[in-house]
């Protein structure tokens, strides 16, 4: 049996409702079978589209502390050197995970540290693959202390649809590789800023598993 996120309970729910009176509807007033059972099928479908995308798939996660693992499902979309302007203001290595729709949208953390930078930002609803989302969408920053005192950050941008990011952590919690940074809702992209000097094993348009692809190792 499927497992549904938490942060998907609420909505579906909602979704539920919706259905049965859609039901109730089309059985009493649509008299014409055809147009009834299409209406029906289509949202049917939704909803089962919807369930997809809350799912909680189970996975074995193995902590491993030098070793960045990938914060997201979805597809890498963009690699460089850049400054993260917000918190780090220095040169960093930017891996950028875009995520689609039909992606796991859950966000885990890519490796073990302190937690001690969090903020929202409100903003646009640029599609996630364009660069420009990346500066004016709504986001939340993360950062993370290592083990050796460097921090690393991750930011959490919403998409062309997604109109909520949902976070489970805050500033000062101690946090590894099986701990859940939160959930953004309907298509978005996730943007890791680490140190120059990482050893990278992903390139560009390479499919990546959160909390189970090697990003890299510090």
């Amino acid at each position: 049996m499927m497992k549904v996120h938490k942060a998907g309970i609420r909505t579906i729910n909602y979704a539920t409702v919706g259905l049965a009176a859609l039901i109730l509807f089309s059985w009493v007033f649509i008299t014409d079978s055809t147009i009834k059972f299409g209406v029906l099928a289509s949202a049917a479908l939704v909803y089962l589209l919807m369930i997809q995308f809350f799912r909680y798939p189970q996975r074995t996660i193995n902590h491993m502390e030098h070793v960045i693992l990938s914060p997201a499902d979805g597809k890498i979309c963009e690699i460089k050197e850049t400054i993260e302007n917000e918190y780090l203001k220095t040169k960093c290595l930017q891996v950028s995970i875009f995520m689609s729709p039909t992606n796991v949208h859950i966000n885990w953390i890519p490796i073990p540290g302190i937690i001690t930078y969090m903020k929202h930002k409100d903003g646009e609803f640029y599609a996630a693959f364009k660069d420009k989302s990346a500066e004016e969408n709504e986001r939340t920053t993360t950062a993370i202390k290592i083990k050796d005192g460097r921090e690393i950050v991750m930011r959490q941008i919403a998409g062309a649809m997604a109109r909520r990011i949902i976070n489970y952590v805050t500033v000062g919690d101690a946090v590894d590789q099986t701990t859940e940074l939160g959930f953004i809702r309907f298509g978005s992209r996730v943007d890791l800023y680490l140190p120059l000097d990482t050893k990278l094993s992903v390139k560009i348009n390479d499919k990546v598993k959160g909390s189970q692809t090697i990003i890299g190792e510090i």
